[in-house]
């Protein structure tokens, strides 16, 4: 049997087996989807008992705007290294250029960046009087506890 001949059949099995495996997947996302299907459902079911002229048609799908510079979970903690290293209080548009500044990104778009604000305000207040101070207001300035 000739290598090319060996190569190939390994590569149809591989490709067999993902195929099995991206059905699978399909499968178990359409039980998914059922379930969070009837769970909304039921969640509209109650809204409509609360507020019987409510219409549902008004409630937006949310969906997660990932950000493409930082992993989930790492803003605050690069938040506070930009405090750390400040000496004096941030504004959290401040502590996002100062974030995108030592990562190198230069090219970022202004949705992107207010995305990234909002992200490190929210991280901000959430740790408010925990590890963080809030300085005055409209901008709130920021420093470490």
């Amino acid at each position: 049997m000739a290598r090319a001949e060996i190569a190939s059949k390994q590569a149809i099995h591989t490709l067999l087996q993902l195929h099995a495996e991206l059905g699978g997947k399909i499968v178990d996302n359409k039980k998914e989807h059922k379930r969070l299907s009837e769970a909304m459902r039921h969640v509209e079911s109650v809204i409509k008992m609360l507020k019987p002229g409510f219409s549902v048609r008004s409630i937006s799908i949310r969906r997660r705007k990932t950000n493409p510079w930082f992993k989930r979970g790492t803003i605050f903690r690069l938040a506070l290294e930009v405090l750390k290293s400040a000496d004096q209080p941030l504004s959290a548009s401040d502590i996002t250029k100062a974030m995108l500044d030592a990562k190198g990104i230069k090219d970022a778009s202004r949705d992107a960046v207010d995305n990234l604000t909002g992200g490190v305000l929210a991280s901000l207040r959430n740790n408010k009087d925990k590890l963080v101070v809030a300085h005055g207001s409209h901008p709130t300035r920021w420093s470490i506890h």
